[in-house]
């Protein structure tokens, strides 16, 4: 696991700063709840992470135990995976409505909650209402266990790395919505992040899926 943490922890900070529900809902409970809303929401979502990584490890072990070809499939099955992101986030970053995502707001379910044990409930309630963050815990994560020790306790240990590095990232992300309001939600500025991240996915599922 040593020699994979670097190309761990740059796949999860990737991930994190996808568009998407999460980021839409921060946005959302900044401006309406400030940050101590927010900081219950990134606790929330931290925890749903935890979850589906648990859930995932559990499985993994027994795949990953019981046959050496199912780990080299789910490799490969991640780096598609992180290719398939790469793609869509290029070509979401190249149509003309690139970096109208992360401002929209949540609707129905998700209205927003004020107060950290309210968004506590919505962070934890979006994650795991996101199945996004059970393929990648499924598809990510095994790629990046080694063949020997403790499965459950590598893919456990990575787990909370990631739900951490994510953390790290909305706690940055809720910062720059409370600074700079108009840089964060600015087109170009979205359009620029989403080539760049999604020409590193691209990269970073092509090696995976080589075994590199």
């Amino acid at each position: 696991m040593p020699s994979h943490l670097p190309a761990f922890l740059v796949t999860t900070w990737l991930l994190a700063m996808l568009p998407g529900a999460g980021q839409a809902v921060m946005i959302r409970q900044v401006l309406t709840g400030g940050l101590r809303t927010a900081r219950g929401t990134i606790a929330g979502n931290a925890t749903g992470l935890l979850l589906w990584s648990l859930t995932a490890a559990a499985g993994l072990s027994a795949v990953l135990l019981a046959s050496p070809r199912a780990y080299a499939a789910l490799r490969i099955a991640g780096g598609v995976v992180l290719v398939a992101l790469g793609v869509r986030t290029l070509l979401a970053a190249c149509s003309p409505t690139s970096g109208s995502e992360n401002t929209e707001s949540p609707t129905g379910g998700e209205a927003s909650r004020t107060g950290f044990r309210g968004g506590y409930a919505m962070g934890l309630g979006t994650c795991l209402g996101n199945p996004k963050a059970g393929v990648f815990a499924v598809s990510i994560l095994p790629q990046f266990v080694t063949g020997t020790g403790p499965v459950f306790l590598s893919s456990t240990a990575l787990g909370a790395l990631w739900a951490l590095v994510t953390a790290c990232w909305y706690v940055l992300f809720s910062w720059l919505i409370q600074r700079g309001r108009a840089l964060v939600t600015r087109p170009a500025v979205n359009r620029g992040l989403g080539v760049v991240t999604g020409v590193v996915l691209l990269a970073l599922g092509v090696a995976v899926a080589a075994g590199a």
